[in-house]
């Protein structure tokens, strides 16, 4: 059985982190309106108007983003719906995203936030993270991804294959218990028995994870918690000290660099993600004025070893 001398993520999650230096990692949620033009004018030249030149254009720049910041970053954060808006062409090139991060020596956290009942949720978990089911044998899932995010709406049914796999495979999930958005909460706020309703997800984390516990202290069953949420930040960590945190929104969306050590413990067990505020830092200031379209790459750059010095500030 593979389980037998199975790594759990979270020990290799905590490893790639040290070996880096760094719990920055970052998303990869590519807008087409906003790719440097030298990329999409190429693939235009080539596909012409067509979905394809798109998606090419995404998967040129992905790969580049990728070399960039894979000396630096443990790990990279596609989110799905960027790609599944185009279709067919669309999913080749996440799944192309995928091989070629891993290829760096990147882990992936796919941002594909599902869930469902019964055998339907064992095949979303068969297609990241367990085994697919191939005429008498099984294959490794096409999209092998290190982790992805879940969301625990629907109650244990609804995460168990997860669980199941993560133990199996050595794979993570990340359980939506606070998220960045504003909205959020109008559901996650609502009082239940005293005591906020994400406060009881926390919970629920807390008892999917004890089974698959990592050497390093940490589960592999981590949580969403928004950086823009820091004092239910403070909450939720007092109640989970051994799980990991995916801790999204981050500069872009809000999310200060102050505010980041709320989410650790001790320094350790969480992972803070910034997308837009990387990937296309050269639409933003001061990146756009001193570098331009033109030194998208040079952005990009600059853009990541200011959050990871900022992060690395308030840890230290």
């Amino acid at each position: 059985m593979e389980s037998n001398n199975v790594i759990s993520f979270a020990d290799k999650l905590i490893a790639a982190i040290e070996q880096k230096g760094t719990p920055c990692i970052v998303g990869l949620d590519p807008r087409f309106k906003d790719l440097p033009a030298a990329i999409t004018q190429q693939c235009l030249d080539e596909y012409g108007e067509t979905l394809t030149g798109i998606t090419h254009s995404i998967l040129r720049f992905n790969q580049q983003v990728i070399d960039i910041v894979s000396p630096y970053v443990p790990a990279v954060k596609p989110q799905i719906a960027f790609y599944e808006m185009y279709g067919p062409p669309g999913v080749q090139a996440y799944l192309e995203t995928i091989t070629y991060a891993r290829q760096k020596g990147l882990l992936v956290i796919a941002d594909v936030k599902r869930n469902d009942i019964g055998s339907t949720v064992a095949a979303y978990s068969n297609a990241f993270l367990g085994r697919v089911p191939f005429w008498n044998n099984q294959l490794k899932p096409v999209f092998n991804v290190d982790a992805v995010t879940v969301n625990p709406y629907l109650g244990s049914d609804g995460i168990q294959p997860f669980l199941d796999d993560c133990q199996k495979y050595g794979k993570g999930i990340f359980v939506l218990v606070k998220t960045s958005n504003p909205s959020s909460s109008e559901f996650q706020h609502l009082p239940v028995e005293g005591e906020a309703f994400y406060l009881h997800v926390a919970r629920k984390c807390k008892a999917w994870g004890e089974n698959i516990m990592g050497n390093q202290g940490f589960s592999s069953v981590g949580l969403v918690v928004g950086a823009t949420f820091p004092q239910e930040a403070i909450q939720i960590r007092k109640l989970l000290p051994q799980a990991l945190f995916l801790v999204p929104g981050f500069g872009f969306q809000g999310g200060k660099a102050e505010d980041m050590k709320h989410f650790f413990i001790n320094g350790r067990g969480a992972i803070i993600n910034s997308s837009r505020g990387i990937i296309h830092a050269y639409r933003q200031e001061p990146y756009a004025r001193k570098y331009g379209e033109e030194q998208y790459q040079q952005a990009i750059a600059e853009s990541l070893q200011t959050m990871i010095r900022q992060v690395d500030q308030i840890l230290q």
